[in-house]
């Protein structure tokens, strides 16, 4: 009884901790694809300078994930992506700055020589300008017959005395 009890329970156990492998690769079933940290790509890296600023560092490259108290010149930049249950990939960069200005990267990723300028994927589209004959109110006006269009001419009665402003002449 004791024997088969052993053999019960070493089963079990096997079976338990086999479960999380099995679930973890079992075909067809469908895995998030994990991004942590900032995304930095080459393209990225490619278009820092010296003597950047750091405004114009965190228009390209975003705002750094770490900061270090200890070292207020010193940004880092972490990016983890771990593809559908694949291994984990990372990548990391660290800006150095000096008088508010790049003097050093180190990381991961290397600046390239030649300057990048990064196309828009923007395009311009002239529209031709719409001639508007009549506005919604006057189009709904229009179909129960007043079409805003005063017929009867106008007359200005003799006893009324003409306005300070009609006096003046145009410049």
């Amino acid at each position: 009884m004791r024997k088969s009890l052993y053999y019960l329970s070493l089963f079990t156990s096997l079976t338990l901790v086999s479960c999380s492998t099995i679930l973890n690769n079992l075909p067809g079933v469908y895995r998030l694809e994990i991004q942590q940290g900032n995304i930095i790509d080459q393209a990225m890296v490619d278009q820092l300078r010296p003597a950047m600023n750091k405004r114009q560092v965190v228009y390209i490259m975003g705002s750094p994930m770490l900061d270090n108290v200890f070292h207020k010149n010193r940004w880092d930049y972490l990016y983890s992506n771990q593809p559908s249950g694949e291994d984990r990939v990372q990548k990391q960069i660290s800006l150095f700055f000096e008088n508010d200005q790049i003097v050093g990267i180190q990381g991961d990723f290397r600046p390239g020589a030649v300057p990048v300028i990064k196309s828009s994927g923007e395009t311009t589209v002239d529209v031709p300008k719409r001639d508007l004959d009549k506005t919604l109110w006057e189009k709904i006006t229009g179909l129960f017959g007043y079409d805003g269009v005063d017929d009867a001419p106008k007359t200005i009665k003799p006893d009324s005395k003409p306005s300070p402003a009609s006096d003046k002449l145009p410049l």
